[in-house]
């Protein structure tokens, strides 16, 4: 039976969970992923390879595990950010993005992203089972916010509007993840895409959203 780590099985399981992601980082810095295998997995992390099939089925099953565990801090952070409705909805914005692109600095997250080096994207779950769909949510809430606002113009459907700029988010990961270095630019150059598409344009009047809830009480 393997030597259980920390006080409980949950604490030991965190613990080989970490140890698997920082097997993977450092095997990524050495190979191409597609010649990584689960034995290399397993020796690096310190385990038995039977040991590892219990974590995970194969290395795609492995990789979508350490995707979700690795971005938790990322949804927190942006829900955090979405939370704070006293804000201004572009500020907040501004926030999710830099938190989402700094997510993807890690190796382990841009395997979702980087063409040839991790599981094809028809593999990741879409829709609640997404390891993003939290953060999708939250941004869709955001815009929402903005528009009622009067903040941002009114994009009809969010849910499609705040898809086609995951794209822009999606293009940002991928050049992080070839040019660490270009971090900042890339950060600005997606603050500003996203949110000169959601800005209200010069002489646009207000949303009827935007319009209701600037509406005093009584009015309605």
């Amino acid at each position: 039976m393997p030597r259980i780590r920390g006080a409980s099985i949950e604490e030991h399981h965190e613990m080989v969970w970490a140890d698997l992601a920082e097997a993977m980082r450092q095997l990524l810095l050495e190979r191409d992923y597609d010649s990584i295998n689960m034995g290399h997995i397993a020796a690096r992390a310190g385990l038995a390879r039977n040991t590892l099939y219990n974590y995970a089925r194969d290395k795609s099953a492995l990789v979508l595990a350490l995707t979700q565990r690795v971005g938790r801090p990322a949804v927190e952070r942006v829900a955090a950010i979405a939370a704070r409705s006293a804000d201004p909805a572009a500020e907040r914005m501004r926030e999710i993005i830099v938190a989402v692109l700094e997510a993807f600095t890690d190796q382990i997250m841009q395997l979702m992203f980087r063409p040839g080096s991790g599981p094809p994207v028809a593999e990741v779950p879409k829709g609640p089972d997404s390891p993003f769909h939290a953060i999708v949510v939250e941004v869709e809430n955001v815009v929402r916010a903005g528009i009622a606002r009067g903040e941002f113009h009114d994009v009809g459907d969010v849910h499609l509007a705040v898809e086609l700029l995951s794209g822009v988010m999606r293009a940002g990961a991928e050049r992080i993840g070839r040019d660490p270095a270009a971090f900042a630019a890339t950060a600005s150059a997606a603050r500003e895409i996203v949110l000169a598409s959601l800005a209200r344009r010069p002489g646009q009047g207000p949303s009827a959203a935007g319009l209701r809830h600037a509406r005093p009480a009584g009015m309605e």
